[in-house]
């Protein structure tokens, strides 16, 4: 007999993080290889690209089971942002510019 997850518990919460941490993550693989793709003329880091945000907007899902949408959505676009900006400017040498 299977069990459901009681998401009003202390894990189940933890796993709605869980998967907004990983939304997170896999966004902003999906981004990186969007720039590694130039322009999608290379195979690989194009199918990535959308192999990632798929998998990115899975675990989105799943964490909205419990994360507010406003909640969820402001914290997946801030830490993308920023953690993409770092690589941009750590990585791919882009300029920090204000």
């Amino acid at each position: 007999m299977s069990q459901r997850l009681n998401l009003e518990s202390p894990m189940g919460i933890a796993l709605c993080w869980t998967f907004m941490t990983l939304a997170i993550l896999f966004e902003v693989s999906g981004t990186t290889c969007l720039k590694l793709s130039d322009g999608f003329t290379r195979l690989l880091p194009s199918c990535l690209t959308f192999f990632f945000y798929a998998l990115s907007l899975v675990c989105l899902n799943f964490a909205l089971k419990k994360i507010d949408v406003g909640v969820a959505y402001a914290t997946w676009s801030a830490l993308g942002t920023a953690l993409i900006a770092s690589i941009g400017i750590l990585w791919f040498g882009s300029p920090l510019l204000f």
